[in-house]
């Protein structure tokens, strides 16, 4: 069988990108695979975002709400949020050829917040 052969990494890309395909879900959410739970935030139901699997070693998955400019993002095994980030960014993140060295340059929050820092901003209620 291919996949028995490719390296450790791939194969859980693709295995998340084939179950991401055929369910019509993000999968890996702490809570379930119909919520995003951002480490500082509340838990975000799937079907109000859409979500793109990463290759990458840092970014696995970026979830985005344009009408709300919201976003949920994936950093290895944890959720984050950011909040009024336009729909440019996000598309600049996705196409990048780091996602890692795009999402640190770019969207990267510090401890006394950032730009689309969640930190004092609206962060949009779904229901």
């Amino acid at each position: 069988m291919l996949v028995n052969r490719l390296p450790y990494r791939f194969t859980l890309y693709f295995s998340a990108l084939t179950a991401t395909l055929l369910l019509g879900v993000p999968v890996g959410s702490p809570a379930s695979a119909a919520e995003l739970c951002p480490k500082y935030g509340e838990c975000v139901p799937a079907a109000h975002v859409r979500c793109e699997i990463m290759d990458s070693s840092l970014v696995t998955r970026v979830c985005y709400n344009e009408p709300s400019q919201y976003m949920v993002i994936r950093l290895k095994n944890t959720d984050y949020h950011y909040c009024e980030i336009n729909a440019e960014t996000v598309a600049a993140l996705v196409s990048a050829s780091s996602g890692g060295r795009h999402y640190n340059a770019h969207i990267k929050s510090s401890a006394n917040g950032g730009r689309f820092d969640c930190r004092g901003k609206k962060v949009p209620q779904f229901s």
